[in-house]
């Protein structure tokens, strides 16, 4: 037995872990942490087969009454839980691929990964020649070098969907088929090009084409995080015409992007009324009437593409649901300006395509946590970033490779 989880598995264990302690603190009549002692904590024998008999009805039957003693803290049999949930089940693996956007990118982004992985190194190896002949910089030695211009937008949004095209084709690789994907912002590219609307060629020039037209554009522009409905969001952006919302997250959580200017006046609007807003560290508007100048430019290009039909069902975060037309020239521009209508699409996908997994392709977990509470907690689909950030490697791949009931070492980490 190990003494410590695997850091693969932690972050779509959360859900379990709070779900446990709440139990155990029920029985026990005090707060447990994960890392607490159930020993020393004085679970008897009793509280222990009717915490089984919780398990059994809100899990089915995943362990036995003895496992339960088998692992000291609540935070390991916590683990143990998402462990045996996420291998089970009467029918094979239903992956659903979502690919995290701009603001996810950090010096150094899977550079372990890179190194210690034979396969993503083969496939960020291919995403990078694609993009060089537009870039002519190398997306790997970017990462490699741990360069902060990773943040400059020309250089952040073909990195990261170098990243997000590696990473996907990683797990595929591995036996991981994707039963639908779904993208934020510039990861729709990599999720159009894994659906097989675009091949690897014409996405990398787009990539970089969008990416260098986004980073000429004057400065000025802002975006802003709040916790409120999308309705409370338009209203606020009714009297400010240089601001317009970029991102649904969720119910209540909402981006504006725009005129920073008229970001601080709405903050101080909000203020007044008690809402704190936060700021994000970005270099443009996004999604916001201020992006419209590169709409011309980028059209021009686009409109040479071939684009086509995904080949895999693909859920627009511009549609806010399941894509069934073409992904010609017209999506790509009008992306662009339009909202990011994540929770809808996300809300769409989970519903229709019932996921046994949820798999966030990208170099850090973002939108995971938007995605767990969507699917339910503990009842609905095992959601888990492929990537915890900076210091993932190829230990972490292979978890979620076990994880997703795939590849060489599945069997042996199933049961860890």
């Amino acid at each position: 037995m190990q003494d410590q989880p695997p850091r693969a598995h932690d972050d779509f264990a959360l859900a379990h872990r709070e779900w446990l302690c709440e139990r155990l603190a029920h029985y026990l009549g005090r707060a447990v942490q994960a890392g607490d002692s159930l020993a020393e904590e004085g679970l008897d024998s009793v509280a222990a087969l009717s915490l089984y008999g919780d398990i059994e009805e809100e899990f089915g039957p995943l362990i036995e009454p003895d496992d339960i003693w088998a692992y000291p803290t609540a935070g390991q049999l916590a683990h143990f839980l998402a462990l045996r949930e996420a291998n089970q089940g009467e029918g094979p693996v239903r992956a659903a691929f979502v690919f995290t956007g701009q603001g996810s990118q950090h010096p150094g982004m899977t550079s372990g990964l890179y190194l210690d992985s034979t396969g993503y190194r083969a496939f960020l190896d291919e995403a990078d020649a694609a993009i060089m002949p537009w870039t002519k910089q190398s997306v790997v030695e970017l990462i490699l070098a741990d360069d902060p211009a990773v943040h400059r937008t020309a250089l952040t949004q073909p990195a990261l969907f170098a990243v997000g095209y590696a990473l996907a084709r990683t797990l595929e690789q591995a036996g991981v088929r994707p039963v639908a994907v779904l993208g934020h912002g510039i990861g729709e590219f990599a999720a159009a090009t894994v659906a097989g609307a675009f091949t690897l060629a014409d996405a990398a020039k787009l990539v970089a084409m969008r990416g260098a037209f986004m980073q000429y554009l004057p400065p000025g522009g802002g975006m802003m995080a709040l916790c409120i409905t999308p309705y409370e969001a338009t209203e606020l952006v009714a009297a400010e015409p240089a601001v317009g919302i970029s991102a649904i997250n969720a119910a209540k959580a909402v981006v504006l992007s725009g005129d920073r200017a008229a970001l601080e006046r709405i903050e101080t609007r909000l203020g007044e009324r008690g809402l704190r807003c936060r700021h994000l560290a970005v270099s443009h508007a996004f999604h916001s009437p201020l992006m419209a100048p590169v709409v011309p430019k980028f059209e021009a290009v686009v409109r040479r593409m071939p684009g086509g039909a995904a080949k895999v069902p693909f859920y627009s975060t511009v549609y806010g649901r399941l894509a069934t037309e073409p992904l010609y020239a017209p999506y790509w521009t009008e992306q662009i300006t339009a909202p990011v209508r994540f929770a809808d699409a996300a809300r769409s996908l989970l519903a229709q395509q019932a996921p046994t997994h949820v798999v966030e392709i990208g170099p850090r977990a973002v939108l995971t946590p938007y995605l767990r509470r969507m699917g339910g907690g503990p009842r609905g689909p095992v959601c888990l970033p492929v990537c915890q950030g900076p210091a993932g490697d190829a230990v972490d791949l292979a978890g979620v490779i076990s994880a997703l009931d795939a590849g060489p070492l599945s069997a042996a980490l199933s049961g860890a």
